[in-house]
């Protein structure tokens, strides 16, 4: 099932059953002072729906802006791995062949091995990335530095090189470190229930109006908890940032 299909099917589950809780308290509960209750009952769903909001604004934001650092980080790896091989480039010819070849092994490998371990959330990529990115570090540090041009350009390969180490960390902390604790977990679905249920203690509205209310609260509250549980890795889920950008180097490289 598409995400665009299950994300209707929790809409729309949500607010029918919204919509019946509503009718069973509306059908079998105590009415009598409900529409006096109005005011104390207004106050309390301000204040429990104002925090709420908060919580689920804030958790919206934090995950959309570590998604667009991940696509960010993505492309400054791979073009920082391209700046390294083109460096490398100058420091000979038997440098260059293996600073090449070990480059088009890394992409490989973040996209054939790392990629699909990320897209499925898994908290364990294995380490032939780190192996490869090190026999790199090795290809550069053994070529010669015999004048102030081969160091120059032995220095820019380092530090190129150290870039795309610091962005490729980056990248495999953003599958783990985007994922919502239980802790907020908890407190995101007690309190849209709490404020789903609230509105059942209003009175006044008829029936028919009831229902649409709380079944239209019930659909909203569901459709942003289905995009935060979405926006949780951004390399899988609703995000899925594609690795575009590795794909785009290894184009630049051969």
């Amino acid at each position: 099932m598409g995400i665009y299909l299950t994300g209707i099917a929790w809409v729309v589950g949500a607010a029918a059953l919204a919509g019946f809780v509503g009718y069973l308290v509306r059908k079998f509960g105590w009415d009598e002072g409900r529409p006096d209750n109005n005011d104390a009952a207004g106050q309390v769903f301000t204040i429990v729906g104002g925090l709420h909001a908060v919580l689920v604004a804030f958790i919206l934001i934090s995950l959309f802006d570590s998604a667009s650092a991940a696509r960010e980080g993505s492309y400054h790896e791979a073009d920082s791995l391209v700046a390294a091989v083109w460096a490398a480039d100058s420091l000979g010819d038997g440098v260059k062949a293996e600073v090449r070849k070990l480059s088009a092994d890394y992409i490989s490998t973040v996209e054939k091995k790392e990629w699909p371990q990320m897209a499925g959330g898994g908290d364990f990529v294995s380490d032939t990335g780190w192996t490869q990115l090190d026999q790199l570090r090795k290809a550069v540090d053994k070529a010669p530095s015999d004048d102030d041009w081969f160091r120059e350009r032995k220095t820019e390969a380092s530090a190129q090189l150290w870039q795309v180490y610091e962005a490729r960390q980056d990248r495999l902390n953003a599958v783990e470190g985007g994922k919502v604790g239980g802790v907020v977990w908890f407190a995101l679905i007690l309190g849209s229930l709490i404020s789903v249920l609230l509105p059942n203690l209003f009175g006044g509205t008829r029936l028919a109006a009831h229902l649409v209310i709380v079944s239209t609260l019930a659909g909203t509250v569901t459709l942003l908890l289905f995009a935060i549980y979405q926006l949780q890795n951004p390399f899988g889920g609703g995000v899925r940032i594609p690795p575009d950008a590795f794909t785009a180097a290894l184009t630049r490289l051969t």
